[in-house]
């Protein structure tokens, strides 16, 4: 279970000076096994939250928690060996080093030709046209990203953290994503936080958190607030679309 408790971040702005707090007073807990999806608008600190959850950056308050181990100060490499892993919205690349090589050394031990190839199809790519290709300059981003995504698949988390996992991805990919996330959520006791504005990664949610300005604006089960984040979405299209009209009237 991830418990974050008062959990704020702030920064200095070098240009005056002032301290500027870009994650305020967040609170929530995420029982095990469950698919939590943070979404809001851009800016508003969702990759930040995910960035502390993952000990990237480090809270300048309050505390979190892990299967009630305090982890608020412990290393990315200490949240790792606990459980938790994290993809990046942009994933590094690793000259020399093969896709396989990597879905195994995420997984702890060398992994088969056909475990392999069932991670890389999971997330939209043939296998048999990566699995010794290193992952380089040569690779697209959208390429890294799934690879880096079947990495994690590829592991044994507790908890894995997805920051715009969409982000770079073409439609046909983004569907096998989705099917991939699904059998998460479903068929695995493993606690999932993406970190998306897709409606379709929202409707695989056990929870929704919004977050806007550094802080929770809304949060509960996805069937109480995806209805209303849709319906302000086409409250603001029909605003802009009569704003439009009136311009070219």
């Amino acid at each position: 279970m991830l418990e974050l408790k008062n959990v704020g971040f702030t920064v200095k702005n070098e240009a005056d000076g002032k301290n500027l707090e870009i994650i305020e007073d967040v609170s929530f807990t995420l029982e095990d096994g469950k698919f939590l999806v943070i979404t809001g608008p851009n800016g508003g600190g969702k990759s930040t939250l995910a960035r502390l959850i993952m000990g990237i950056e480090k809270p300048t308050k309050g505390q979190i928690l892990y299967n009630g181990t305090d982890i608020t100060n412990m290393s990315i490499d200490e949240r790792a060996k606990l459980g938790i892993g994290y993809a990046f919205q942009q994933p590094p690349r690793f000259k020399g080093l093969t896709v396989r090589r990597l879905l195994s050394l995420a997984h702890g031990s060398e992994l088969p030709e056909d475990e392999c190839c069932s991670y890389l199809t999971r997330v939209g790519l043939c296998s048999m046209d990566y699995l010794n290709r290193e992952v380089d300059s040569s690779l697209s981003g959208g390429e890294v990203k799934r690879i880096e995504i079947a990495s994690l698949m590829a592991r044994d988390l507790g908890l894995a953290i997805y920051d715009e996992p969409e982000a770079g991805i073409d439609l046909w990919s983004f569907q096998m994503l989705v099917k991939s996330f699904r059998m998460l959520s479903s068929e695995k006791n493993e606690s999932v936080i993406i970190i998306s504005h897709q409606e379709r990664i929202m409707q695989l949610a056990d929870e929704v958190i919004v977050i806007a300005d550094g802080k929770i604006r809304t949060q509960g089960a996805k069937d109480e607030i995806l209805p209303t984040l849709l319906g302000e979405f086409d409250r603001k299209c029909d605003l802009r679309g009569e704003k439009g009209a009136e311009g070219n009237a």
